[in-house]
């Protein structure tokens, strides 16, 4: 759980630095697929990442304005903001977490009930899944991606009994 997690804020951080070569214009342009535009899924991942976390644990939750995190830098200090709250619960993950209940209280009245693991791990495929059209996007801008191999990356810690 904690590795795919460090991979994916290891990937986002290298998509905020791919950004940063690209113009504010492009950032925001309304694109094909997705919510819209590559700075927008940006903050739409770290918004969705932070609302899960928050709301599995019973803490409140909110839903930021895009308006507000229009530019590279805003949306790279709320991810911080949000990392502060998030990180902790990720890097205290343990496996008597993983069938824990939650109850998701839809709209509509009905009662969905998952288990936590469950729910952090459609956190985690959340993120790959839009990194995917992120990918798309550089390309249609003649850049290339940032690369979204696990193998290298050095996640895996040298004492986790790798022979």
């Amino acid at each position: 759980m904690q590795t795919f997690f460090r991979y994916n804020w290891m990937i986002r951080e290298q998509w905020y630095r791919w950004c940063e070569e690209v113009s504010q214009e492009e950032l925001l342009k309304q694109r094909v697929g997705g919510v819209g535009g590559i700075l927008k899924t940006l903050f739409h991942i770290v918004d969705v990442e932070w609302s899960w976390i928050q709301t599995i644990q019973g803490k409140p939750d909110f839903q930021e304005d895009f308006s507000l995190y229009d530019t590279l830098d805003k949306v790279r200090e709320l991810d911080a903001k949000f990392r502060f709250d998030v990180e902790p619960f990720v890097l205290a993950w343990h496996d008597g977490l993983e069938r824990k209940r939650f109850e998701d209280h839809l709209p509509d009245g009905r009662i969905v009930i998952d288990a936590w693991g469950e729910v952090m791990r459609h956190v985690i495929a959340h993120q790959i899944h839009h990194i995917g059209q992120l990918s798309i996007w550089s390309r249609e801008l003649g850049k290339p991606p940032v690369s979204a191999n696990v193998i290298g990356k050095g996640l895996i810690e040298s004492d986790s009994g790798i022979d």
